[in-house]
């Protein structure tokens, strides 16, 4: 690959880069991580853990998924939510680390 061809390709994946910081620079968005990061839950406890009505929470929510950063499961007729794989658990701690130092 040349140079040029690289710094397009480079390009595309800044932008992408830039769009999941966007969406991860939400506060809400932040805090349903977290509580995912302890494990999958319905929209009803994420909505008691994060404080906010199921309206707001579900809106978050499709946001996340749109960013692939969660992922939907069907179990019978509720849909439970978890962390989309472990690139998104690492990304969390990561920036949870740094904040903290």
């Amino acid at each position: 690959m040349v140079e040029a061809e690289r710094e397009i390709a480079l390009d595309d994946y800044i932008e992408d880069m830039a769009s999941l910081f966007k969406v991860l620079g939400d506060t809400t968005r932040t805090k349903i991580l977290a509580v995912l990061e302890k494990g999958e839950l319905n929209v009803t406890d994420i909505s008691n853990y994060v404080g906010l009505n199921i309206s707001a929470i579900s809106h978050q929510l499709r946001i996340l998924r749109q960013a692939k950063l969660i992922k939907p499961r069907k179990v019978g007729k509720e849909v439970r939510y978890s962390l989309d794989d472990e690139h998104i658990s690492q990304i969390f701690k990561c920036a949870l680390e740094h904040v903290m130092e």
